[in-house]
């Protein structure tokens, strides 16, 4: 099956511009180097919860949308190996139009797909 990376942010709702264009220049790296897929989410319906929520999972502030992005790989294997080359690419935008520091990702091993 697949390997998926995730992530979440808070972008400041002014750069969904800036963010997308980023997004695009990002993807065409990613998948330069294995990656399968990209999917881009900016949050529509978002609820904020009681105790926690992906509002307070990245500390958004109120000028600020969540974000939710997946990355799909063929294995862990090509993800790895992908990651590595993507570091070292020039064309890999640093610049990212949001606080990377509260950003949250992971990598996932996928257990269903349907």
């Amino acid at each position: 099956m697949h390997y998926i990376d995730g992530m979440v942010a808070a972008v400041p709702s002014a750069n969904k511009d800036a963010y997308k264009a980023h997004a695009i220049q990002a993807a065409a790296v990613f998948k330069k180097h294995g990656a399968l897929s990209l999917i881009e989410c900016w949050g529509d319906d978002v609820p904020e919860g009681q105790v926690n929520s992906l509002h307070t999972a990245v500390m958004r502030k109120p000028d600020e949308t969540v974000v939710m992005s997946y990355i799909t790989w063929p294995s862990k294997q090509a993800r790895d190996a992908g990651w590595a080359k993507i570091m070292e690419d020039p064309d890999m935008p640093h610049d990212m139009p949001f606080d990377g520091g509260r950003m949250i990702w992971g990598g996932f091993n996928v257990i269903l797909e349907s």
